[in-house]
């Protein structure tokens, strides 16, 4: 693929491609993202775990007040650590392409705790104005 050699097979790309919102390019740009955070460990094993704590040194999660949120969203354990398959399904989430409902899907997952406290209050809010428009 021009890539250089390539942790992934034809068929792993493909199925990448297939289930996330980005072309088989951009799948090995978000590999090598993942990578960097921990080439020791990722460079010889595409199935390693990395820490949260490695995570939220990517930057678009470094400065982000939610981003212990987000892993913990996206982990598959639900810790925070994550696969790369964990990270390609949250980058693709993030993506330009990924579809309005599915961003929205899982911003209310990851604010759905804060938004819990909001929305009854919102709702209690809203409940008043209705009862007394009538």
């Amino acid at each position: 693929m021009g890539q250089g050699k390539s942790q992934f097979t034809e068929d792993e790309l493909q199925d990448y491609q297939d289930l996330t919102y980005f072309t088989k390019k951009e799948v090995l740009y978000a590999h090598q993202k993942f990578k960097s955070l921990a080439p020791e460990k990722v460079g010889h094993n595409k199935n390693a775990k990395l820490p949260m704590s490695k995570l939220l040194q990517f930057p678009e999660l470094s400065v982000n007040p939610f981003g212990e949120r987000i892993c913990k969203v996206f982990s598959s354990s639900q810790d925070g650590d994550c696969t790369f398959e964990d990270f390609l399904d949250m980058m693709s989430v993030f993506c330009e392409n990924a579809p309005k409902p599915v961003k929205a899907e899982h911003a209310f997952r990851i604010f759905g705790e804060h938004q819990k406290l909001l929305t009854s209050s919102f709702t209690r809010d809203h409940q008043k104005i209705i009862q007394g428009a009538q």
